[in-house]
C-alpha cells in the first residue's frame, strides 16, 4: 500500500502562513491528480485543493480561494499548498492524496462525490491557527 507523506504543518498566528508538502516514497505522482483535503475537529472532511498531472488544471474550495496557492515539483516528486492569510477556521488536519482514476483536477470531480477516487492518502499533518 503506497502511504504518502504530508510534512509542514504547525501552529500558527491568525495572518500567519505556512507551507506544506507532499511526497511519496517509492511512488510516481507525475500523471495523477493530487488533492489536499483537511478534516477539522467535529466536522467532516473538506476538499482543499487539487492540481493536476501536467495540464495546468486546479481547483480551489471557495473557502480558501485567494489566500492558497497549490503546485507540484514533478521533478522532485512533491506538491506543495502555500497557506497565507491564515485564519482560525483554518484548523485542521491536512491530507494530502492521488487521484488514481484522473490526470485532471475540475470543480465538479473534485466534491465529495468524487472523494472515492483518492486512493492513496497521507497520515495528515495538523495546522494550528491560533493567538
Amino acid at each position: 500500500q503506497v502511504q504518502l507523506v504530508e510534512s509542514g504543518g504547525g501552529v500558527v498566528q491568525p495572518g500567519g502562513s505556512l507551507r506544506l508538502s507532499c511526497v511519496a516514497p517509492g511512488f510516481t505522482l507525475h500523471g495523477y491528480a493530487i488533492g489536499w483535503f483537511r478534516r477539522a475537529p467535529g466536522k467532516e472532511r473538506e476538499g482543499v485543493s487539487c492540481i493536476g498531472s501536467s495540464d495546468g488544471s486546479i481547483v480551489y474550495s471557495d473557502s480558501v480561494k485567494g489566500r492558497f496557492t497549490i503546485s507540484r515539483d514533478n521533478a522532485k516528486n512533491t506538491v506543495y499548498l502555500q497557506m497565507t492569510s491564515l485564519k482560525p477556521e483554518d484548523t485542521a488536519v491536512y491530507f494530502c492524496a492521488a487521484n488514481l482514476m484522473r490526470s485532471r483536477c475540475a470543480y465538479d470531480t473534485f466534491s465529495s462525490t468524487y472523494h472515492h477516487e483518492y486512493a492513496y492518502w497521507g497520515q495528515g499533518t495538523p495546522v494550528t491557527v491560533s493567538s
